[in-house]
């Protein structure tokens, strides 16, 4: 039998590289008769054993405390996440990526399919984004979205550009009977009919028509963000709300810059028996019935219509109450001014009647011209009324007798058409033919300030 001496020399087994005896031998205090000098022979023995085992117990808890550090520093991911990562491998089914995991992730194959199918081929070396379907799969890798990643993202937007009440643009994509279908990056969002302009265009509200609707396919619009339900994968769009803000900004602009005397470009956007509302690019301006024509008109739908895009004069400007002045017909040459270029005492011309008076008939002979025929130059014979000899609407063909264009006065004559001695015409009674010219001017004045 082994004395106590003798056990602590047994040489024990080792496992790897460290002595699992250490720990009760050196724990071990004297028993017993033993001494103190035996307790010091057998020091120098059992401190070799114990130095070579610290130190291999020292490099297995260095390299396991490596691992786990090495392990921490990788992100724990999980569903939902975006990442980034580059293509490391490439195949027609499958595609392999580096986000800076433990181990690769790989593209869902039925996406890297569809993505073939679509033209858009992953390519070794691409830089792209994703999203994480699952944290880890059977094979202990991450398995990832595109599509889903870029929709995530387009919902985060959506989210911000509603918080900040931002417009924004998008395409549409289609429509159905409540509206219109836009693609917001790869969601589909939906603006209802009665969100979109075109259901207000004019001043007041309409019907949208499929026409209408279907018209609106392929166009970019401005929208802003009024819902979103991402649990019922709802995203609710409105072009008025963005249109409000534009035009407020364009207004407050226009108002600033626009000057009296500018010539613009507008949109006819509502024609009134008293004239026609034209917008200016954020305000309307109103054209008065009696900027329309150098002529006279019976209706200002005889000159515009709805849609129509027109230039006008800036007459003036009242910025207090946001209203503006304008004049289609300040544009073109006022015709009384080249009256004498264009027509000649003695010269046939062809004129309707607008207008039948007691003294005379009024015939537009151009554009904005009207000449007077004397009740004394209708007829050779006696008349009590011009209505016995023309009829309101119905064209003759009259020679002219006087230009006077300072009063802006045309004579005219019907029986005087036939004529072939035209020598005497500058002699024709001026007189007679101004009294009644002058009857006719108060007379034209009055209806006008009548319409005003």
């Amino acid at each position: 039998m082994l004395s106590a001496d003798a056990r602590c020399y047994v040489p024990t087994p080792l496992h790897g590289g460290v002595n699992l005896m250490d720990s009760v031998q050196g724990s071990q205090a004297p028993q017993g008769g033993e001494t103190s000098q035996k307790s010091d022979a057998t020091q120098p023995v059992v401190s070799q054993k114990r130095s070579a085992p610290k130190s291999a117990n020292d490099k297995h808890n260095s390299f396991m405390a490596s691992l786990s550090e090495e392990e921490f520093t990788y992100k724990r991911l999980k569903y939902g996440d975006i990442v980034s990562g580059i293509v490391v491998r490439a195949t027609p089914h499958e595609v392999l990526v580096d986000i800076g995991a433990k181990s690769e992730a790989v593209i869902a194959s039925k996406e890297v399919d569809e993505l073939a199918r679509e033209g858009n081929r992953i390519q070794v070396g691409d830089e792209i984004l994703a999203f994480v379907l699952k944290s880890e799969d059977q094979d202990g890798m991450t398995v990832l979205s595109v599509a889903r990643a870029q929709e995530e993202r387009d919902w985060r937007d959506a989210e911000v550009s509603q918080k900040a009440d931002a417009i924004i643009e998008a395409p549409i994509a289609g429509y159905n009977k409540g509206g219109l279908i836009a693609r917001v990056g790869k969601i589909r969002g939906f603006i209802p009919a009665s969100q979109l302009e075109i259901a207000a265009r004019g001043r007041g509200e309409r019907d949208l028509t499929e026409q209408d609707l279907a018209a609106q396919t392929g166009k970019k619009l401005k929208l802003k963000i009024i819902e979103i339900d991402r649990a019922r994968n709802r995203l609710i769009l409105s072009e008025r709300a963005a249109m409000r803000e534009v035009r407020r900004d364009a207004k407050a602009r226009l108002l600033e810059e626009i000057q009296e005397g500018d010539v613009r470009t507008g949109t006819v956007t509502s024609v009134a028996d008293f004239g026609v509302f034209v917008d200016l690019g954020g305000l309307d301006g109103l054209i008065h019935v009696s900027e329309l024509s150098w002529s006279k008109i019976g209706h200002p739908n005889e000159i515009v219509k709805p849609g129509d895009t027109v230039q006008v004069q800036v007459l003036g400007i009242d910025r207090n109450k946001n209203r503006i002045a304008l004049s289609l017909k300040r544009l073109a040459p006022e015709p009384w001014t080249t009256i004498e270029e264009r027509y000649a005492v003695g010269q046939l011309v062809e004129g309707t009647i607008t207008k039948l008076a007691s003294f005379g008939a009024f015939a537009r002979v151009d554009d904005g011209i009207e000449g007077l025929i004397h009740v004394s130059e209708l007829s050779d014979r006696r008349i009590n009324h011009p209505k016995e000899v023309v009829k309101e609407g119905e064209t003759y063909q009259l020679r002219v007798i006087k230009i006077d264009s300072a009063k802006r006065r045309l004579g005219l004559s019907l029986k005087r058409a036939n004529d072939e001695d035209t020598s005497d015409y500058s002699q024709a009674d001026a007189e007679e033919w101004d009294e009644a010219a002058e009857g006719a001017a108060e007379d034209a004045e009055t209806a006008a300030n009548e319409n005003e």
